[in-house]
């Protein structure tokens, strides 16, 4: 239960005053919310100012900075209204000088009531030069000497929507503070003292009413203090998370080793001294009696999907089944096609479930899972769909699923209580990020490539020079190369200058005939696993594609990457493409085709892939360009994006935070403690709910 004292923070913000149902639209449009409340109070609260207006600043007209923000005191001198649609204007001064206030779409009326000729008025609002005369358009405050002294001398300013006035948020901000009750402190006394940082109320009301600019800046003591509380938060729920999945009962399961020796005698390459340490690791906690929740970070080719195979191997040598879940059906395929050989001829049976299956074919598996007459299941979502039952799943392995948030996780365990879990990612993923995201997880991560796979000759090229690097393709498809050509669009645009995957087919195949092959997303399953199997088997020698063979495909003998309007893709998009080539032992290619001019952020990328092909390095300048919501893609499901902590500013608070929650949870599991209590109400102030609930169920 959410603790009295935070109710009325969990109000819709129709409970605040002068708050009706068009402003509630808004206002969650803004601040987001879910039918039927909406925005709430909280979510107000935590809506922080991004700038401020300085009002401070009090000069004569003949002083007055140009272009910046300051506070004149004027006579009204005359009004003109322009006839037609031109601008209103009011001619004031004083004793300095001379200034024009013009007004656009003007209420004749308002205006003359906020300045009448002959009274003196305090303006707000930036000085700009027209024709060599002093001119203020729109001043964002009009007040007398009386509505001076209300004025807020710095006054926040946040981010809005269409349709939102800066007044409604400041108004529904300063409501939201007053309904926010002095809460017992979270934080440990020695380390508050230490920062020098305010009480939570006390840092929300400093934000809201800063009383210098400096007060809403990432790196001041009132935004420090409520970043802290977010990231402990947070770090605090995926402890208890952990805990609580160390505390599930699992099988405890100890292969023979006998069909992992099978598998690795039938690899064409020694496992690389990571893998060992993987499955080390992976084997180890399949052998406690407690449950495994691992996260294998693998570069890209590293060899994630051996390490599931042998993990899954393990497994069954124990007497049970594994499942491998894949994003998408072309992947699962592909998992399918690299594990089955090895896998059958190691005496392995194999089967494949997705949601494309015939019923006939669908059942016949499902009886084979529920019969344990099948080992390992390769499949999509469908694979824990509710009609699939297995004889005895042991170990479900999620493979490319950096988005499989938290709250899913749980899910997994609630439907298969005691499977061990291993969710693997081809997208190397930031340390603090793994922190943030994957707390609740052990982490284990493949950083060599296996022995004889070459470097990719990476090359930055204008799209200028287009023809000459279709000139050059068509030399190398002599030799019997194979290429991939990449395009960021399926149909052309009308809104971006961007070459259609359409467009690059049909060019292409005028040149090359039935040798090129088309591939994206909006085709049906069937006719991309019939154009995979063309580009596998070399019946097509070039597959224009969008990012749809971002992840997973592996074709060996495809030694040409050509990335068009390079540019438009994030890091972790170019290098998991080029990351498609380099699979054997032909020198192999990247092309980054890129439309000039470029920005400071675009060319960073690009020359970021051109200096180096480790991935962790690039996930790590990928968190320094795009921040952390984009790295990891969508949002978590199930794991409330940060609201008040930013990664880039505040990411030297996760590690504290991180040792805070291991040590709370270390000297009071159950929360129970003063200052157990008080934590209790920072997970549920910051929605982390599903943590609490553990406590009691765990």
């Amino acid at each position: 239960m959410r603790p009295a004292i935070l109710t009325p923070l969990f109000a819709s913000v129709s409970s605040l005053p002068g708050i009706g149902p068009k402003l509630v639209k808004l206002l969650t449009r803004l601040l987001g919310g879910a039918e039927p409340v909406g925005a709430r109070v909280v979510d107000a609260l935590f809506h922080l100012p991004a700038n401020v207006l300085d009002r401070r600043r009090r000069p004569k007209l003949a002083d007055a900075p140009i272009g910046e923000l300051v506070m004149v005191e004027v006579v009204v001198e005359r009004h003109r209204a322009s006839g037609g649609k031109g601008p209103y204007r009011v001619y004031v001064h004083d004793d300095t000088g001379d200034l024009t206030l013009v007004f656009f779409a003007a209420q004749t009326s308002w205006i003359e009531h906020a300045l009448p000729v002959g009274e003196r008025r305090w303006l707000s609002g930036k000085i700009e030069l027209f024709d060599g005369m002093r001119q203020m358009v729109h001043p964002d405050r009009i007040v007398d000497e009386e509505g001076l002294k209300s004025l807020p001398l710095v006054e926040p300013v946040y981010p809005l929507t269409e349709g939102l006035y800066p007044r409604q948020i400041q108004k529904a901000a300063q409501e939201a503070l007053a309904r926010t009750a002095e809460l017992a402190e979270w934080q440990d006394p020695a380390w508050l003292k230490a920062q020098r940082w305010p009480g939570f109320r006390e840092a929300l009301a400093a934000l809201h009413s800063p009383e210098t600019p400096q007060v809403v800046a990432p790196d001041s003591a009132p935004r420090l203090r409520l970043a802290y509380d977010e990231l402990l938060a947070s770090q605090l729920a995926l402890a208890m998370v952990r805990a609580h999945n160390k505390a599930l009962p699992g099988l405890a399961v100890t292969g023979t080793g006998v069909i992992s020796a099978r598998i690795e005698a039938a690899l064409p390459f020694k496992l690389t001294a990571s893998q060992v340490t993987a499955l080390a690791d992976i084997r180890a906690d399949m052998a406690a009696p407690i449950r495994m929740l691992r996260l294998l970070q693998g570069d890209v080719g590293s060899g994630k999907t051996v390490v599931a195979l042998l993990a899954m191997a393990t497994m069954v040598e124990g007497g049970r089944q594994a499942a491998l879940m894949a994003p998408t059906e072309i992947l699962a395929r592909q998992h399918l096609a690299t594990i089955q050989p090895l896998a059958e001829a190691a005496g392995l049976r194999v089967g494949l479930i997705t949601g494309r299956d015939k019923a006939r074919e669908r059942t016949r598996m499902q009886a084979a899972l529920k019969d344990g007459s099948i080992d390992i299941v390769v499949g999509t979502h469908a694979l824990f769909q509710e009609d699939v039952e297995f004889r005895d799943l042991g170990l479900a392995i999620v493979d490319e699923q950096h988005r499989f948030g938290v709250h899913q996780r749980l899910a997994l365990s609630r439907k298969n209580a005691g499977i061990d879990v291993l969710v693997m990612t081809a997208t190397p993923i930031p340390r603090s990020l793994v922190l943030t995201y994957f707390g609740d997880m052990d982490s284990s991560q493949l950083r060599e490539k296996p022995a004889g796979r070459k470097p990719v000759d990476t090359r930055l090229i204008s799209l200028e020079r287009l023809d000459e690097v279709v000139n050059g393709l068509g030399r190398l498809l002599q030799t019997g190369a194979r290429a991939y050509w990449v395009c960021p669009l399926i149909a052309e645009s009308e809104t971006l200058d961007v070459a259609a995957a359409e467009d690059r087919y049909a060019h292409l195949v005028s040149l090359f005939g039935d040798k090129v092959g088309l591939l994206h997303g909006q085709m049906k399953g069937a006719a991309k696993d019939e154009v995979m199997a063309r580009f596998v088997a070399g019946d097509l020698r070039v597959l224009v594609s969008t990012t749809v063979i971002e992840v997973g495909v592996n074709v060996p003998e495809a030694t040409v990457m050509v990335v068009e309007h390079a540019e438009r893709f994030g890091l972790a998009q170019l290098h998991q493409l080029r990351g498609r080539i380099g699979r054997g032992s032909d020198k192999s290619t990247c092309l980054l085709l890129y439309k000039g001019p470029l920005g400071e952020i675009s060319r960073k990328r690009l020359e970021i892939m051109r200096e180096t092909e480790d991935g962790f390095r690039i996930a790590e300048e990928d968190l320094k360009l795009r921040g952390e919501g984009d790295v990891l893609g969508t949002r978590q499901s199930g794991m409330p994006g940060f609201r008040v902590a930013d990664l880039d500013s505040h990411r030297h608070l996760l590690a504290p935070a991180n040792d805070d929650a291991r040590l709370v949870l270390a000297r009071d599991p159950e929360l129970v403690s003063p200052r157990g209590v008080a934590l209790r109400t920072l997970l549920y102030l910051f929605e982390r709910d599903e943590a609490v609930r553990l406590l009691r169920s765990g």
